[in-house]
């Protein structure tokens, strides 16, 4: 496991390092689920294909860009899915985007999760590791990854990033948002779901929220590459999560490689307000 998580580390840096002189144009492609790639989506995707190749322990890759999954060695039990550029589509205004990752053994599936790992490129590149508990490292002056805290997510935060279009939404999260709002919830929303993941667990609670919406009745985030690495940390640092009518994220099975799920990450209190909502 610690030869793999140092090369993902390798990835990172590499990517880090080229987003200091980025180009933000978008390719003719389309990824599988219909996005168009930007030409630094794909660099992303190119850099970490070619590190995680070199990890013997590595069976094969799982990349929102690719169609396919990537066998790379057969005898090996890791299974690493990832998102290379989370919310990529912001670099053209500067804000903070990451890249995530998945570690599964054997089969891509929640219940086989052995580590998430994401990064944040902002004004410091960070990286959050989680195998038993989200542990939060930072780039120092000599490109080593130095540990600053664990991470823990308290009973009750204060922050609400929510997305999805508006107009889309259903009633029940109509009301749900609502009534954060009038408790006084601070709207923290950028449209890089790391990004807003990591505000909520270095601040120490909150919610984030994707529903499922009359365009997108599965939701748009995807289970492996997103939603499953999240949910594994913010559940590991004391939070919960759901897809507004479970316990758990962790208990969603996976059909295909690219399939969505509406989601919610948070807080005990926050959680346990959206199942009532939604449930009533």
């Amino acid at each position: 496991m610690q030869d793999l998580i140092f090369h993902i580390q390798k990835a990172v840096l590499e990517i880090s390092n080229a987003l200091k002189f980025p180009d933000t144009n978008y390719s003719q492609n389309h990824n599988f689920t219909g996005d168009k790639q930007l030409q630094f989506d794909v660099l992303s995707d190119e850099i970490i294909t070619k590190t995680l190749s070199q990890c013997p322990s590595i069976k094969a890759i799982i990349s929102e860009e690719k169609d396919e999954i990537l066998t790379l060695n057969e005898n090996a039990k890791f299974i690493v899915a990832y998102d290379p550029l989370d919310g990529s589509s912001l670099m053209d205004v500067n804000f903070t985007i990451g890249s995530i990752f998945a570690i599964y053994e054997e089969k891509a599936q929640a219940k086989n999760l052995k580590a998430a790992i994401y990064s944040t490129y902002g004004s410091r590149l960070e990286l959050v590791i989680c195998q038993d508990f989200p542990k939060l490292y930072r780039l120092d002056n000599n490109h080593n990854f130095i540990f600053i805290k664990e991470l823990i997510m308290s009973e009750k935060g204060k922050i609400n990033a929510t997305g999805g279009t508006q107009k889309f939404w259903d009633h029940k999260h109509k009301a749900f948002i609502k009534s954060l709002f009038n408790e006084g919830y601070r709207l923290r929303y950028s449209g890089a779901m790391v990004s807003d993941i990591n505000q909520i667990l270095l601040k120490g609670g909150g919610i984030f929220s994707y529903p499922a919406t009359q365009d997108a009745p599965q939701g748009k985030l995807r289970m492996l590459f997103e939603v499953f690495p999240l949910a594994y940390i913010i559940e590991k640092a004391g939070g919960k999560t759901s897809d507004g009518n479970n316990q758990s994220l962790l208990d969603l099975k996976c059909d295909f490689i690219h399939a969505t799920t509406p989601c919610f990450f948070g807080s005990e209190y926050e959680i346990t307000k959206l199942l009532k909502v939604y449930n009533e």
